[in-house]
């Protein structure tokens, strides 16, 4: 069988003029994760649009493509230039399963909730002849026993960092503006991989990086003090993400320290406890940052602070308050969002029911537009803060003022390097994407990450 899985890209990756890095970062798995439910014989050809040009001149029998908000009238359009050529398309993905009637326009079967159980109902089916146009879920889940991620569909050398890989599924928590709990709707929203398969899926990668693309690494202790167990002595350097819940957690960051972990992901959103309450980001209440922080940089580690602007306790000076915060606090890397309200999420329909939404363009969904009214601020100054925001955390001298509160002078120079090389030269990295040498590029991260870290835990007292 003759088989075409497509990720189209989001619609801001595919300026003429500009790639940024994150881009071509790590290679996603949801469809190299499918494809090894298919017969050995199958003829798989799996193309990511975030880097490379698509083939559509071909002749598949069957198409699997994967849906996100902003890749959605992409995804379509090769939906429907598929269905004329006569092949079955499969859609799936978050969008799918927020807006199921509007996917099922442009597809002979869609999939609603992850894909696993369902995508192998689906190939029984389709060999038979009878594959139905919708396949939901089941509210048991399991990742246990699934077979090896087709690591040799995803051309490793056109991403930063390939040995990405994912040993969970979901959350535990449950913030009102995430898409996860309509992604994982009727069953299961957070379960894990067996310890030995997920360390065994590792002992396949090449060289030295990892980097976790689950959404809370640490979101079940027990398994993730197994994991880290299990990964200390791999000679491994990682990053993942967190909560700053489980980063004041004792035992836990110093066990993925030992570990090899070196830079972590933590969405703190929002300094005002208003904004954290009112959408149920609880477990971020009544945490100290600046202690999650300083527990991050003793063990080693950097961090990639998340932060949304546009809440409801958001006024005109969030911007700053916020920026000026993150450099005081000597974060490496910010990330900024516009607060996007998806569809299927507990924010969507409060702010619909408010009637506050200003257009349904998916396209416009990718947090830097203000596709809603805010309450304190202009969509104006909204979109204006979020761009200044940027501007002013990942300028100069703020990088250096940022560096110069880390606690010893080699860990300040990491800092100036990491913050710099992710913002300060993306016209160097556009040029490496064009030539598709990239990957030049991850011997530098890996000795980056492994001497600021290495350096931090052996100065530690008693180490």
């Amino acid at each position: 069988m003759r088989v075409k899985m497509i990720l189209p890209s989001l619609t801001e990756a595919k300026s003429p003029l500009f790639r940024p890095i994150k881009y071509s970062l790590f290679p996603p798995l949801g469809l190299a994760t499918l494809a090894a439910f298919l017969d050995p014989d199958d003829e798989i050809d799996l193309q990511d649009e975030h880097v490379e040009r698509l083939n559509l001149d071909d002749d598949p029998e069957l198409v699997v493509i994967q849906v996100y908000i902003t890749n959605a009238s992409r995804a379509y359009r090769y939906a429907d230039h598929y269905r004329k050529r006569g092949a079955h398309v499969c859609l799936g993905g978050l969008h799918v399963t927020s807006l199921p009637e509007e996917a099922a326009a442009y597809a002979d079967t869609i999939f609603l909730g992850p894909g696993e159980d369902t995508w192998q109902e689906f190939l029984k089916d389709f060999r038979k002849g009878k594959p139905k146009a919708r396949y939901i879920a089941p509210p048991q889940r399991s990742i246990h026993g699934i077979p090896p991620i087709r690591r040799d569909l995803i051309k490793r050398n056109l991403y930063l960092v390939p040995n990405s890989l994912v040993v969970t599924r979901g959350c535990p928590h449950r913030c009102d503006f995430c898409y996860k709990e309509a992604f994982f709707k009727g069953g299961k929203s957070f379960y894990t991989q067996r310890v030995d398969e997920a360390l065994a899926e590792m002992e396949r990668l090449p060289g030295k990086h990892l980097y976790f693309l689950d959404d809370h690494l640490f979101g079940d202790a027990r398994f993730a003090e197994a994991l880290f167990d299990g990964m200390k002595g791999m000679g491994r350097v990682w990053q993942s993400a967190a909560t700053i819940q489980s980063v004041l957690k004792p035992g836990l960051l110093e066990k993925a320290a030992e570990a090899g972990l070196r830079s972590l992901f933590v969405g703190l959103e929002s300094l005002s406890e208003t904004n954290l309450r009112d959408h149920a980001k609880v477990q971020n209440l009544n945490r100290s940052y600046e202690n999650g922080v300083r527990r991050l940089h003793d063990n080693g580690v950097m961090i990639n602070a998340s932060f949304v602007f546009g809440m409801d306790d958001d006024g005109p000076d969030v911007f700053k308050r916020t920026v000026d915060w993150a450099i005081g606090s000597a974060i490496e890397t910010s990330t900024f969002h516009v607060m996007t309200p998806y569809p299927g999420t507990a924010l969507y329909d409060r702010i619909e029911k408010e009637g506050r939404i200003l257009h349904r363009d998916w396209d416009l969904y990718d947090t830097r537009h203000a596709v809603f009214r805010p309450a304190r601020l202009t969509g104006e100054e909204l979109e204006n803060g979020y761009w200044w925001a940027y501007r002013e955390f990942y300028k100069w001298a703020n990088i250096f003022k940022g560096a110069s509160g880390q606690p010893a002078f080699r860990d300040g120079l990491r800092h100036v390097a990491y913050s710099a090389g992710w913002k300060k030269f993306e016209s160097l990295w556009h040029f490496l994407i064009r030539c598709k040498q990239v990957s030049k590029g991850l011997p530098l991260l890996e000795r980056s990450l492994d001497r600021f870290g290495s350096s931090r835990t052996s100065a530690r007292p008693g180490q």
